[in-house]
């Protein structure tokens, strides 16, 4: 399995890699867009408050600056988010033709991953709210014992709380992990199926039933090795930084201004911002790579594809062209 994600990326590098860093990119240039736009508006408010005698700032300079912030990091997390979903919807329909051994353009790849983009979004949304839930329910009703005791001045009780809370993260720990492996094939399922969030999350439970360490092994190495080779291709950029002389501090001033800080650390924060983009490329990609193909085995053990998919892989090798609609759901 880890040999064909390797081979399908490999393959199929173009739409895959092409779709990331475009959408990737387009996410990017409207974060310093909105950067631009919202420095623009609160210039005023920060000359002020960067002129202004030393104390407490005025409450009046601070909220334009706090909701530029905050709009701000709003469209950055918006932004990020759809292009996201729309790479994680992507690599399965990748991965639809690929197992077919078709071609497939980017045009293509675009049109049915934006349509499915939405269920993805909502599909992971649920799925994280499911883990979310027992963690929420501990962690409330840990807070809750730990200000009844300290409430009631009984110092005593709360090392039994904390030894108790400790007892509790190892067992929801587990039941938080039970559930992401559980649901880790919906967003598969989405695209493959056309399900969905609930069917997909159903769907997804049904096909992990009897192999669930399967999965999380697959999911342990996919997203493992993915943050290892990130971290390999952000570690030459950093070292890249360290290089004598690449960034002189001593031509600073004492009291440095902004714009000379910005001017002496732009080098440095343009190194670290390509370097996450590519390894991001990776990270984005691989790991949705590896869970589509566990999703295409699992069915082959369980639901007999194998003869599905060669009926149809015979079917394609007459249309080496077809770009068009997608395969049957089933497939």
């Amino acid at each position: 399995m880890l040999s064909g994600a390797f081979s399908t990326l490999g393959r199929y590098w173009k739409p895959l890699i092409g779709m990331a860093l475009t959408l990737f990119g387009a996410a990017t240039l409207v974060v310093i867009a909105a950067l631009v736009v919202a420095g623009a508006a609160v210039a005023t408010h920060w000359d002020e408050l960067t002129s202004s005698s030393p104390g407490s700032p005025d409450s009046s300079e601070l909220v334009p600056l706090g909701i530029a912030f905050g709009v701000l990091m709003l469209v950055g997390v918006i932004v990020y988010l759809l292009a996201s979903a729309v790479v994680q919807a992507a690599v399965p329909v990748v991965l639809q033709e690929a197992v077919l051994g078709r071609p497939i353009r980017f045009g293509a790849v675009w049109r049915r991953a934006w349509s499915r983009a939405w269920s993805i979004i909502g599909t992971v949304f649920l799925t994280g709210l499911i883990m979310v839930i027992p963690v929420a329910l501990f962690l409330a009703a840990f807070a809750g014992l730990m200000v009844y005791a300290v409430t009631l001045g009984d110092e005593d009780g709360v090392v039994p709380l904390i030894v108790a809370g400790s007892l509790g993260t190892l067992v929801v720990a587990p039941v938080a992990i039970w559930l992401w492996v559980r649901f880790s094939l919906a967003p598969t399922v989405v695209v493959f199926e056309n399900q969905r969030p609930v069917a997909a999350l159903r769907r997804s439970a049904q096909l992990v039933r009897g192999s669930w360490w399967r999965a999380f092994g697959v999911g342990l190495l996919a997203y493992g090795l993915a943050s290892v080779i990130g971290y390999m291709i952000q570690m030459p950029f950093q070292m890249a930084g360290m290089l004598p002389g690449m960034f002189d501090t001593t031509d600073v001033d004492a009291d440095p201004s902004g714009g000379e800080l910005i001017a002496l650390f732009g080098g440095l924060i343009l190194l670290s911002f390509i370097s996450q983009m590519i390894a991001q490329l990776f990270t984005a990609i691989f790991p949705p790579l590896m869970v589509g193909l566990l999703y295409v085995d699992l069915r082959m053990r369980t639901e007999n594809l194998g003869p599905v998919l060669a009926e149809a892989a015979a079917a394609a090798a007459t249309l080496p062209e077809q770009y068009g609609p997608p395969p049957p759901a089933h497939v």
